[in-house]
């Protein structure tokens, strides 16, 4: 039982967690205008973790056959029979249960929003089958977490005092904004990675990704534009809450990590895939993180 469970977690890369979760803490720490409760925290964590793992996991489930024809893919324990399918779909629904029941600690908004949010979470591993948009909607699959996050400490949308006040707005928009950040940097991130299967997916019709509508270097310039994208509106967020240098400085080494993100990934050489996906990008999402803590918490600014 728990060597399966050690499998599963290692096969779904629980600690990639770390790729959504800290944007899940900037808007939390927003929101609350510092530190929240602790209990708070460990909920919005627990939503997090669970969200992702049942999300990752189902994609195993639904994806068996495909993996097993991908030579990336073809030696998953949800192809080579280490685990079961039935043991996949057991730590979705209880994964699931459980992110239900986080979002009830949380507050009645979340847990209302949280079936849907799951559908979509859990959706995402049918997109491949019908768009060659999916990466878009994996970006809007990690972009709901801030979203989720502001909703789990403040439980609506009003304008906060200093922000959607300050700017006279009848909603908050900064959760909203960073929302639209996270859904461009990580569509971006995820054209980069779909590249390795060009080959695949445009030999199976039933298959659709934007490698294989625009082709490698059509995409890559693709996830370049959404990257600028995503350092543009990380810079018009620090602008509309009024953040200070040290938030500047971190969306410029965001925007550095992102550069050489392109850098090291060439059309006709994509061997370093791997690192531009979980090193850079885990680095993408600390940093920022790190700097927003650094003047809402430590030295509370704002």
């Amino acid at each position: 039982m728990f060597k399966r469970l050690w499998i599963v977690f290692d096969s779904i890369k629980i600690a990639h967690s770390i790729f959504a979760l800290p944007f899940a803490l900037v808007a939390m720490l927003v929101a609350a205008g510092g530190w929240p409760a602790w209990n708070v925290v460990a909920w919005i964590v627990v939503c997090m973790v669970s969200g992702r793992s049942a999300a990752m996991a189902f994609n195993r489930w639904a994806d068996r056959g495909f993996d097993a024809a991908n030579p990336r893919t073809a030696t998953r324990p949800s192809v080579t029979g280490l685990v079961s399918p039935n043991f996949l779909m057991a730590f979705v629904l209880a994964n699931a249960a459980v992110f239900l029941a986080a979002a009830w600690m949380l507050n009645p908004v979340c847990f209302y929003c949280a079936a849907p949010v799951l559908l979509i979470l859990c959706g995402y591993s049918y997109a491949k089958r019908f768009t060659s948009l999916c990466h878009f909607w994996l970006g809007l699959s990690l972009g709901l977490a801030p979203l989720g996050a502001h909703l789990a400490v403040r439980g609506d949308l009003a304008p906060l005092p200093h922000l959607g006040q300050a700017w006279h707005l009848p909603f908050e928009l900064f959760p909203l904004l960073l929302v639209a950040a996270v859904l461009c940097w990580v569509s971006g991130f995820d054209l980069i990675y779909a590249c390795q299967d060009f080959k695949i997916d445009s030999a199976d019709e039933r298959l659709h990704s934007m490698p294989k509508a625009l082709g490698i270097k059509g995409a890559l310039v693709l996830s370049a534009v959404l990257h600028v994208l995503a350092a543009a509106l990380l810079a018009g967020l620090g602008v509309y809450a009024g953040m200070g240098p040290t938030y500047y400085a971190a969306v410029a080494v965001v925007a550095g990590l992102l550069v050489y993100e392109h850098w090291i990934v060439r059309p006709d050489d994509l061997s370093r895939v791997n690192v531009a996906f979980f090193t850079l990008n885990g680095a993408v999402s600390l940093v920022l993180f790190a700097a927003v803590l650094l003047e809402r918490v430590i030295l509370n600014h704002g």
